[in-house]
């Protein structure tokens, strides 16, 4: 089966250049130059990755994320690029339900290499062994992809998904948000701030019912403790600690 990527920006040069790089690792490319016309290729094909421009004519790629995420089972990945790199506005994507995003001017490579990322963390039709795991009246199916609360499902993302999977298998154990990017992104290196925002969507979809606990000055942690009250530090974030000129996961 091949796998397709949308690439939606109004920038001709971007779309081309973009185009033949995912073309030389052997992807199919879908290319839109404004919302409209990715809404309509979302509509009409099977795509695997959406590479969405945030600042692109018609529905641009924000409201392009949050109307995917707003369509239950859609769990398409989406990478935004963005002219913008404040810490504020790619928040605002990642709470959109942006798998990732990328700051123009960026390198066709380093895209490239992130849909692969994304690809990777894709539901696969094999090699993945079927399980059913359990939290409370949470339920997750690995062969489906699948969450249920309470016997209701729940819509996530891949990368909710692959976290809340994380969590459910490495329970009662803290990780810092380095550790989470590594093991569940699987990049060496990247804005910490994407598995904050990523822990703040889960908790919201699983409302009260979570268990990812803060552990202050340290990370997080999915508590076994049924009794353990979550909702106490739903907002709260692990405890900023000192660097030595590098990015870490208490900053």
């Amino acid at each position: 089966m091949v796998t397709r990527v949308l690439i939606a920006d109004d920038d001709d040069v971007v779309r081309d250049v973009v185009r033949r790089y995912l073309e030389r690792d052997g992807l199919v490319v879908s290319t839109a130059h404004d919302g409209t016309e990715a809404l309509r290729l979302l509509g009409s094909q099977r795509i695997d990755v959406a590479v969405l421009d945030v600042m692109m004519p018609g529905p641009d790629g924000l409201s392009l994320c949050r109307s995917l995420r707003k369509r239950g089972g859609y769990a398409v990945p989406v990478i935004l690029l963005t002219a913008l790199g404040e810490e504020d506005d790619r928040i605002a994507g990642l709470e959109a339900g942006a798998d990732d995003y990328l700051t123009k001017p960026f390198s066709p490579r380093e895209l490239a290499l992130r849909v692969r990322s994304v690809l990777r963390r894709a539901p696969s039709p094999t090699g993945v062994m079927p399980m059913d795991l359990r939290s409370g009246d949470l339920m997750i199916s690995t062969a489906s992809r699948t969450v249920t609360l309470a016997g209701r499902p729940v819509s996530l993302t891949n990368r909710e998904f692959d976290l809340l999977l994380f969590f459910l298998t490495h329970t009662d154990t803290v990780f810092t948000r380095e550790d989470l990017l590594k093991q569940v992104w699987h990049w060496d290196f990247g804005d910490l701030s994407t598995v904050t925002v990523h822990v703040k969507r889960l908790r919201s979809k699983l409302g009260d019912r979570h268990r990812v606990q803060t552990v202050w000055g340290r990370g997080y942690m999915w508590t076994s403790d049924a009794s353990a009250d979550t909702r106490a530090d739903a907002s709260a974030e692990p405890k900023p600690e000192p660097t030595s000129g590098r990015p870490d996961a208490d900053d």
